[in-house]
């Protein structure tokens, strides 16, 4: 179960990366309300799974997850460029993060 829920709480640190870009520097209140909320859950997440992970492994596969879904993001919406060796280096992240998760 802490599996999982570190998962989600990585996909919510892309969400709440995202939302904290698009807030214009809490301008902007949609956004800001999506970070707020999103930052709280993906932190109480990380903070549920690490009762039963070790700090650096949970850590690594949430900061891994948010940033390569991040950055995806940022490319498929144009707000980022894709490149060959982007593509790779992400590949490189979640590769470790899947090696982490067989080592656990």
């Amino acid at each position: 179960m802490s599996w999982i829920v570190l998962v989600v709480s990585g996909v919510l640190e892309a969400v709440w990366a995202t939302a904290l870009g698009k807030s214009e520097g809490f301008s902007r209140l949609g956004p800001s309300i999506v970070f707020a909320v999103a930052l709280l859950a993906s932190m109480g997440g990380l903070a549920y799974a690490m009762r039963d992970l070790p700090v650096g492994t949970a850590y690594a596969v949430w900061v891994g997850i948010g940033a390569v879904l991040t950055v995806v993001y940022a490319m498929a919406t144009g707000g980022e460029s894709v490149s060959v060796l982007k593509i790779l280096f992400l590949a490189m992240i979640v590769g470790g993060v899947v090696g982490l998760k067989a080592l656990h």
